[in-house]
Parts: structure tokens; C-alpha cells; sequence
């Protein structure tokens, strides 16, 4: 028998580290066996803090409004910019450039716009002079659409298809920035805990399985504009507030037409700090080919709400009325004034039409 010269004894020998990297392996299974407990992982709280050491701190992506790793959701009522936000927010991730007023700690990367609102003539429109002289977007930033032509499978739902679609996008592009413009397209129905629950399970299972940042896009329903903006405000707002680890809204401005503001919701990673006493007041803007919000200054949000007039309470009381004599009911009344339905019951107490 030829012998092993002790180069080739050395190179087939399991040593030391091999041993110990095999036993802390084979420890770690077990522990992660007894730590799994049906439904709950159970470890001992200095345990979730090694694990938690071992993940990157997270960076914001649009200053304190969203952090990596985040599913965000971002809402207000129609025509207040928020896909003008949400491109702007895009463009400056995919270039590694911050807007003017917001931090960005997140290097150059690729994003994965979701287009579900504007075609792509209408797109190009924002982004142009007159359909001249283009803005130039970089490579990072894809926007996607929905194909008209594409059949979905037999054995799949839309909603199913569109998810295995979202999955393979990321998978194929390796994005880690996800901006979804509208939450309507994922789900019909997101006004009750039985809708809602189970988009953001699916939402919730993405991020996790890719390590990505999700930001959605919502509406709101109509709300009162002389009263402050809060959780409440966004369509099928309990639930995908509970699951969702972050939350901002624009508000409209009455002392100025061309004036937004950005209040904070919901936060996790950071204190609440653009709140009612602090919002960030922004205009929309078209210098030169992108169309985008420009920082103006900070503000508090009742210097920006709507203020009732005796002129405005008589015309409320008027629509209250008139729509009570079509027969809607105090709850289609409130939705469609944007008032609460004991506010309906009220004025009609008042006026004598209950």
C-alpha cells in the first residue's frame, strides 16, 4: 500500500475547527428544535439579542417615515401626490441620492417600482417636458405593469398569480426595495379584518423570506379636512395598521393650495417625530422634467386644516338632508361626506328630520 505523503495526510484529516464548526452546528439544531414550539419560537430574551446583533442596524430609506427591512404604508385621499412621492422616493434610492430635507443612509441600489395606476404614455408625461426632453432615470429604478395579455393559470386566483408574480420579480432582479402603487390591486377588499388580515400575512411572509422593504401605496376614504389625520383615516385602517411596521400620510393644505404636509403615523425604529406639532410642509414642483415634492419648511398640522365657516355648516346641514331625503342610510350619509355617522344623526336631530 502507497502512503499518504503528510501534505495529502493533512489535506483529507478533519482537524480541530472542522470539529468544533460541526458541534456548533449540530448545538445550534438542537437549539432551534427546542426553540420551535408549534406555532412560537421560544428564547430567552439575551438569545433574541445575540440574533438581533447579528442583523445590520437598519438605515433609513426617506428619513425617520421608512427604514430598511419595513413594510410602510403611505396614504391620503386621491390627487394629493402620493405617486409622485413614491417615484421620487424610488428615484433617490436607485441613484443613492437623498431629497432635499429627508436623510438617505442606503447606498446606490435597484428598485422594483410597481405600477398599477398610470399607463406608460401617462408616465412618461410626469417625466418629460411636453414629451420632450426626457428625464433621464437610472437602471436601478424598474417600474413594473400589469400585462394585459398574460393568462393566468387555471388552478390560480388573480390575487394568487399576481403574488407569485411579485415573488419572481424579486427574485429575478435581486431587489430589496419593493414600492407598490396601489394596495388595491393586491386585494379588492381591504375595509375589514377579513380582507385585510390575510394581505398582510402574505406582505408580512415576503419581506421576511427576502429581507426586503416594502412601501404601499393606499387611499383613504373621504374624511373630514378640518380635523387632524390619524390611524382611522386609512381604508380598512385597524388591521393593516397592526400589521404594518410603519405608517405616514399627506395632507392637503387650506391655507395653500399648492402646499402638502407629512405627518408620521406609525414608527418602530424611531420616536414619533413629525407629528401634529411638527409636520414637513412640501410643495409639488416641475423644475424642468420631474415632477416631485420640494421641502418648504416644518409647520403644525391645524395651521393646515380646514376651517368651518357658519356659510360651510349650512351647506353640510343642507347635503345632510338632502341625502337623507334619497333615503340613504346615516352610515352611507357619514362615508359619503366624509363625516361620522352620530355627526349625521346629529344634524338631522338638529334640523328636526330624524
Amino acid at each position: 500500500m502507497e502512503l499518504k505523503t503528510n501534505f495529502e495526510f493533512d489535506k483529507y484529516s478533519i482537524g480541530v475547527e472542522d470539529i468544533k464548526t460541526e458541534a456548533e452546528q449540530l448545538l445550534k439544531q438542537n437549539n432551534e428544535g427546542k426553540e420551535s414550539k408549534g406555532l412560537f419560537t421560544v428564547k430567552t430574551a439575551s438569545r433574541w439579542i445575540e440574533q438581533a446583533k447579528t442583523r445590520p442596524i437598519p438605515k433609513m430609506l426617506f428619513g425617520e417615515f421608512w427604514f430598511e427591512g419595513e413594510l410602510c404604508i403611505l396614504f391620503a385621499d386621491t390627487n394629493l401626490g402620493k405617486s409622485i412621492l413614491a417615484v421620487q422616493i424610488g428615484n433617490s434610492i436607485s441613484r443613492g441620492e437623498q431629497i432635499r430635507g429627508f436623510h438617505l443612509e442606503t447606498t446606490k441600489q435597484p428598485i422594483l417600482y410597481f405600477d398599477f395606476e398610470l399607463s406608460d404614455k401617462q408616465f412618461e408625461n410626469r417625466y418629460s417636458l411636453k414629451f420632450e426632453q426626457h428625464y433621464s432615470f437610472d437602471d436601478n429604478f424598474i417600474r413594473v405593469e400589469i400585462n394585459p395579455d398574460a393568462e393566468i393559470p387555471e388552478n390560480q386566483t388573480f390575487e394568487d398569480y399576481l403574488n407569485c408574480s411579485l415573488e419572481r420579480s424579486i427574485t429575478e432582479t435581486g431587489a430589496k426595495v419593493l414600492i407598490i402603487d396601489n394596495l388595491t390591486y393586491l386585494k379588492n377588499g381591504t375595509e375589514t379584518a377579513k380582507d385585510a388580515l390575510p394581505l398582510m400575512k402574505q406582505l408580512k411572509a415576503l419581506k421576511s423570506k427576502y429581507n426586503v422593504s416594502v412601501l404601499i401605496l393606499a387611499h383613504t376614504p373621504k374624511r373630514d379636512l378640518s380635523k387632524p389625520i390619524t390611524r382611522n383615516d386609512l381604508q380598512g385602517s385597524k388591521m393593516l395598521i397592526n400589521f404594518c411596521d410603519s405608517s405616514f400620510s399627506i395632507g392637503e393644505s387650506h391655507s395653500d393650495k399648492n402646499l402638502r404636509y407629512l405627518k408620521q403615523i406609525k414608527q418602530r425604529n424611531t420616536e414619533q417625530i413629525y407629528d401634529a406639532e411638527n409636520v414637513c410642509v412640501c410643495q409639488i414642483d416641475k423644475p424642468l422634467n420631474f415632477l416631485l415634492f420640494e421641502f418648504v419648511n416644518f409647520g403644525k398640522e391645524w395651521e393646515h386644516l380646514k376651517q368651518h365657516t357658519e356659510k360651510d355648516k349650512e351647506n353640510l346641514n343642507d347635503k345632510v338632508n338632502e341625502l337623507k331625503q334619497q333615503g340613504r342610510s346615516l352610515r352611507e350619509i357619514g362615508a359619503e361626506l366624509g363625516i361620522s355617522h352620530m355627526k349625521v344623526s346629529r344634524i338631522l336631530k338638529d334640523c328636526n328630520t330624524l
